[in-house]
């Protein structure tokens, strides 16, 4: 039985970035996520990092649960070294949807450029 709260008000919030208390750990993930722009990627550490954690499994975790994808982008999130690692519809959807918004693909990462940063996450 899930205990996460699913209202408008919070999905609105989800999708707008911001984060409200009372959210729980995976809607804050999927809030700060929502934050990262198209042409940019962030990494799960960071994520972890811009919420005060070194969790970043479980921010991995939160990113496979998503449930506002592809408006709340987890496929703008990869591993620290560019790694396409775990995406809910596949690691060759991830990629194409990286590609589309211009990102140079190897067969398993992503040239990673300049990372959306905890900073960059916690800024916005």
């Amino acid at each position: 039985m899930s205990t996460m709260r699913k209202s408008p008000n919070i999905e609105a919030a989800i999708r707008a970035g911001k984060i409200e208390p009372g959210m729980t750990f995976n809607q804050r993930v999927w809030a700060l996520c929502a934050r990262i722009p198209k042409g940019r990627v962030s990494t799960y550490g960071e994520l972890a990092k811009a919420m005060g954690t070194k969790a970043y499994r479980a921010v991995g975790n939160a990113m496979n649960k998503n449930p506002y994808a592809p408006g709340v982008p987890c496929h703008r999130v990869v591993g620290s070294d560019g790694a396409l690692t775990g995406y809910a519809q596949g690691l060759g959807k991830k990629k194409q949807m990286l590609e589309k918004e211009g990102f140079a693909c190897s067969q398993k990462r992503v040239a990673l450029g300049k990372v959306f940063t905890a900073s960059d996450l916690i800024d916005r």
